[in-house]
């Protein structure tokens, strides 16, 4: 094993500005999925378990969706929520059981509602509750996915430790084109989000900047 006496950022920054893996790229057409953008992980004044890691993230992917539905491509938003009993949450849900553990986001509650500052399209966008950590464990996204014949998938949400790299692992295995956007993610500490950043793009997906998703976004509008 390697060694070293960088900081996940540092390892971050050294893995991006001299990447040794060829991109994977864009495809054809793609989905955005924006990954449990929910007050329990957003709404900081309110809820312990929320986080910020850019101060823009939301409303980058408010232009990002809007873009994303411009070229008639679809926008997809996640969130976790459990029934009563937790039943739903599995043996993910039996490591601890405070207020604010994952399997007490209960359906209907105020942790599980989309943060109001989303613009969501409640008309065109798809919603989803997910119960595990990949977007892609038994919700409709798959066969939505097929449906509207994409072969790129494109990150957003939290967190990059968990849901997103999940997401992007089970992305890839299914054979989809996978770019996370490295602003419009967020995680709870620095180091798991650095060093997972740095994870996805020496393995399973492109760590695009938001600009880059948004030019090629542009790009694609009235094809």
């Amino acid at each position: 094993m390697e060694t070293s006496k960088l900081t996940a950022r540092q390892y971050w920054e050294q893995v991006r500005s001299r990447p040794n893996r060829a991109r994977f790229g864009f495809g054809r057409k793609a989905a955005l999925i924006n990954i449990d953008l929910q007050r329990a992980y957003t709404d900081t004044s309110t809820f312990s378990t929320a986080y910020e890691t850019h101060p823009r993230q939301l409303a980058w992917i408010n232009e990002l969706s809007a873009l994303t539905r411009s070229c008639a491509m679809p926008v997809i938003w996640t969130y976790v929520a459990y029934m009563d009993n937790a039943d739903d949450a599995g043996v993910w849900g039996t490591r601890s059981d405070t207020p604010d553990s994952l399997q007490n986001i209960k359906l209907g509650s105020a942790r599980a509602e989309l943060d109001p500052r989303l613009a969501i399209d409640r008309q065109r966008d798809a919603i989803f509750n997910k119960r595990m950590a990949s977007v892609f464990h038994e919700t409709p996204i798959p066969s939505l996915l097929v449906w509207h014949q994409v072969d790129t998938v494109i990150l957003t949400g939290g967190s990059t430790s968990g849901c997103v790299r999940a997401s992007a692992v089970d992305s890839l295995s299914r054979g989809y084109r996978t770019v996370v956007v490295e602003e419009c993610v967020a995680d709870r500490h620095e180091i798991p989000h650095f060093a997972n950043l740095c994870d996805m793009m020496l393995k399973y997906a492109d760590v695009e900047p938001f600009t880059t998703v948004r030019d090629w976004l542009t790009a694609r509008k009235g094809r």
